[in-house]
C-alpha cells in the first residue's frame, strides 16, 4: 500500500513530534542516578572548589548525588579523556579550567578536540594572584624583579601543572622580564600551595580560590593580579601590568560534557548551573574567592574557549613552552 505524500508528511510530523516530547520528557527526568564530575586537578584546587561548591547546590535541585572524582594528570588531560569516551548521557561531567584551551597548542598529539567534543555549561573566571612566600625580601613587583635578576636560577616559581595557565603566566614574565627562574609543577594548585606555604617554592600565579585564605591570614604576601585591570575583589592590589606594560593573563574555571549528550541535557544543566550561580549570596562567596560569574549558553562558551585557545596558542608559542 502506499502513502499519499500528505499522509507520508503527517505520520512524520507526527514521530517528530513524538520523539521531541519523548526526549523533553527524559530531560526532566533527568538524572536518575548520580552524576559524576571528573575533576582534572587535585582536590583543594580553583577547579576542585568550584565543582564542589557548585555540585552542593546542584544535587539538591537534581534530586541526585553529584559525586567529585579528582583524576589529576597532563595538566587535565586524563581528565578530559575520562569524560569524552564515557558515555554521552550527562551522568559524566568534566571539571577542567583554561588549560584546556592551552593544551591545544602545547601538547602535539592529543585524543580529543576540546572544542568539538566537550559541551561547555558553566564558567567562572578571575585573576591569577602573583604571591611569594614571607621570606622572599620583595614587596613589590619592581623589587620582585630585581630580587630575581640578583639571583637567576634560584628562585623556585611553582605551578598547578605543565600547560596549566598559573604554568604559562610565569613563562609569560619571565620572557617579559627577563628573568630566569626554575619551574617546580605539581598536580595540582593545592599541593603548589602547600608547598609555597612551606617555602619550597618561592612564587606562584595561582587562582585565588586555592589560597584566599591564606593570603588573608597574611601566610603569603599577593604582589599582584594578573589581569589587565584591578580585581573588584582585591582592590588594593596592583596589577603586573602596571610595572610589565603588556602583561595579561587570567583564570577561568568551567563545567562540561561530552557535546553530543543530549541537547536537552545540556541545556538543563546550564540553566540548572546559571540560576545557582545567579544567586546573590552565591556571587558573593564566589566574588570572596576571587572569581566571577561568565553568563552564557554553551554556545557562547564554545566561542569564549575558541578565543582563549587563539589567545593562549601565541603564549605558548613565545614562550617554548613544551609538556614534560
Amino acid at each position: 500500500m502506499k502513502l499519499a505524500r500528505r499522509d507520508f508528511l503527517h505520520l512524520s510530523a507526527t514521530a517528530a513530534a513524538a520523539a521531541t516530547v519523548a526526549r523533553n520528557a527524559w530531560a526532566q527526568a533527568y538524572p536518575t542516578r548520580p552524576v559524576h564530575v571528573i575533576v582534572g586537578y587535585a582536590p583543594g584546587g580553583g577547579t576542585d572548589i568550584f565543582v564542589r561548591l557548585t555540585g552542593q547546590i546542584l544535587s539538591d535541585r537534581l534530586g541526585q548525588s553529584i559525586v567529585a572524582e579528582n583524576r589529576p594528570g597532563a595538566a587535565s588531560n586524563i581528565a578530559t579523556e575520562a569524560v569524552v569516551r564515557a558515555a554521552p548521557d550527562g551522568y559524566t561531567l568534566l571539571g577542567t579550567d583554561a588549560a584546556a584551551a592551552i593544551n591545544a597548542t602545547l601538547y602535539e598529539k592529543l585524543s580529543f578536540n576540546f572544542i568539538s567534543d566537550i559541551a561547555v555549561v558553566a564558567i567562572i573566571r578571575g585573576p591569577l594572584v602573583m604571591m611569594v612566600h614571607p621570606s622572599v625580601p620583595a614587596k613589590t613587583v619592581p623589587e620582585f624583579i630585581a630580587y630575581a635578576k640578583a639571583n637567576p636560577r634560584k628562585i623556585a616559581v611553582a605551578s598547578a601543572g605543565v600547560g596549566n595557565p598559573t604554568h604559562l603566566a610565569g613563562e609569560l614574565f619571565k620572557v617579559m622580564t627577563g628573568t630566569d627562574m626554575t619551574h617546580v609543577p605539581y598536580r595540582g594548585a593545592g599541593p603548589a600551595v602547600t608547598d609555597l606555604l612551606g617555602g619550597q617554592v618561592q612564587v606562584y600565579f595561582g587562582s585565588a580560590p586555592a589560597a584566599i585564605e591564606h593570603i588573608r591570614a597574611g601566610k603569603l604576601r599577593v604582589l599582584a593580579v594578573t589581569t589587565a585591570t584591578r580585581f573588584e575583589g582585591l582592590p588594593d592590589v596592583p596589577t603586573v601590568a602596571d610595572f610589565v606594560p603588556g602583561f595579561e593573563a587570567s583564570q577561568w574555571f568551567a563545567i562540561g560534557l561530552r557535546k553530543n549528550s543530549p541537547v536537552e541535557i545540556i541545556d538543563r544543566l546550564n540553566g540548572e548551573i546559571s540560576a545557582i550561580l545567579g544567586d546573590a549570596k552565591m556571587k558573593a562567596r564566589l566574588l570572596d574567592l576571587g572569581t566571577t560569574v561568565l553568563p552564557g549558553s554553551p554556545k557562547d562558551f564554545d566561542r569564549f574557549v575558541a578565543e582563549e585557545t587563539e589567545k593562549w596558542a601565541k603564549v605558548v608559542k613565545a614562550s617554548g613552552a613544551k609538556p614534560d
